[in-house]
């Protein structure tokens, strides 16, 4: 049985909230009806609509479902560190109800086969949509390109080669081009394979206190330079992802303004943490890219605020404890982060970066675009995949209520403001607070 026939025979009511949806531009009061895993209408009750369900949610908001542009499930290949139900149970929990899992997976998402494993497990879970970004090259090697066409078909909402480095500039060109012929998007990690190497922390002062190797500012902007020189030439539609400094959000928005079809995302431990946070070698700040300046930071901000970034993404890494577990360079890079989405992207609303919607809209209609799929939109005909929260509520992150695998992040004990109440998934109640 699919999702969608589990949902069709529960016809919902939600009551009583100020619903926020930034694709329609509605932000109050009304009441939510839902039939057959879908929107039937906001506002006026439907003519012979009768509820098998009502829900409550007085001084809550409710909007579409969040949607995480970039999550690693860890789903096939290293269990050890989580699995798609664990962190879909996550998911869930957060108000999220798409993920969007990266290639680099093992085996990686290169054929049909592996995007059809990781959709059935992740129906088998039932608590979250997951699509999946194909391989750019095979065995994201960097050499040839992979069967894109076939992906595509397969079910891919885009094809990137992770963080693995294409072998030359012209695979790549080669690569986009052939992406451009079928429509595809390409999700593009801005990194110089070569000026990064090894590094582990941003190139300044901070590291070279520490002793730490870095990664220099170019290591970014010299591939967003190079990238958008070849969408220029292909025509590319692309998305770059996670982007750290203040330098190449400047040069997305030249690119944009020029009318290249580019966007952009950045990662929420970027838009809150800086280099500084390394002083104490906590190896939950190790990530990649490295945290960097606090002017970046303000340059990110400042990205969102003006729309050059538009997706809010939680850059989703899961790890077992012994991989954060040894000296700092050693430790693998990577944040859990999928039950601090919400909460962390609100605070940007009560700090004045962004007003309540476009926060929202960020992790809504914001990433559903850049995917071209018709979800993150509470509009009549669309799937009924509802966040409701409280966002007055205040809680503390502690690692006994986390329910990803996944317990590094540097978040840990921080007091944050906006609860998850109830997620649905196609009409579906897939996560209730009230019942644990």
């Amino acid at each position: 049985m699919t999702l969608h026939q589990a949902a069709i025979f529960e016809r919902i009511r939600i009551h009583g909230g100020r619903v926020i949806d930034p694709a329609n531009n509605i932000d109050e009061q009304q009441d939510l009806y839902i039939a057959d895993g879908t929107i039937q209408a906001t506002g006026n009750t439907p003519d012979g609509f009768t509820a098998d369900r009502s829900i409550d949610a007085s001084g809550c908001i409710v909007c579409p479902g969040l949607i995480d542009l970039y999550a690693n499930l860890r789903e096939p290949g290293q269990e050890h560190k989580a699995t798609i139900a664990s962190e879909s149970h996550a998911a869930a929990s957060g108000g999220i109800t798409t993920l969007c899992c990266p290639p680099d997976t093992q085996p990686v998402i290169d054929t049909p086969a592996v995007v059809e494993l990781i959709r059935l497990r992740a129906e088998s879970a039932g608590l979250c949509r997951v699509l999946t970004i194909g391989a750019l090259t095979r065995g994201l090697q960097g050499e040839q390109l992979s069967e894109m066409s076939a992906l595509l078909n397969a079910g891919c909402v885009g094809v990137s080669n992770a963080r693995n480095p294409v072998s030359n500039t012209m695979v790549e060109r080669r690569a986009l081009e052939y992406a451009a012929t079928f429509g595809i998007t390409v999700f593009l990690f801005p990194n110089d394979h070569w000026l990064s190497g090894s590094g582990c922390a941003h190139e300044g002062a901070v590291a070279t206190r520490l002793g730490l190797p870095g990664i220099p500012e170019t290591a970014e902007t010299v591939a967003v330079a190079r990238d958008l020189a070849l969408i220029e030439q292909t025509g590319i539609q692309a998305h770059f992802c996670r982007l750290t400094t203040n330098r190449a959000v400047r040069m997305v928005a030249r690119a944009q303004f020029d009318g290249l079809p580019v966007t952009a995302d950045c990662s929420l431990p970027h838009l809150y943490l800086t280099e500084i946070d390394l002083s104490d070698f906590d190896s939950n700040c190790h990530v990649l890219p490295p945290l960097r300046t606090v002017e970046d930071r303000l340059g990110l901000r400042n990205g969102l605020a003006n729309r050059t970034i538009s997706v809010i993404c939680s850059d989703h890494q899961p790890h077992e404890e012994d991989a954060k577990a040894r000296p700092f360079p050693e430790t693998e890079p990577g944040i859990s982060g999928l039950e601090t989405l919400l909460p962390l992207s609100l605070r940007l609303a009560d700090e004045g970066i962004l007003t309540l919607s476009e926060a929202i809209q960020r992790l809504t209609a914001g990433p559903a675009t850049v995917m071209g799929l018709p979800y993150g939109t509470l509009s009549r005909g669309a799937s009924a995949d509802i966040c409701i929260f409280d966002p007055d509520a205040v809680w503390q992150l502690v690692p006994e209520t986390m329910l990803s695998r996944g317990r590094n992040t540097p978040f840990m004990g921080w007091q944050l403001k906006g609860r998850v109440t109830n997620t649905l998934l196609q009409g579906r109640l897939v996560f209730s607070r009230n019942a644990g």
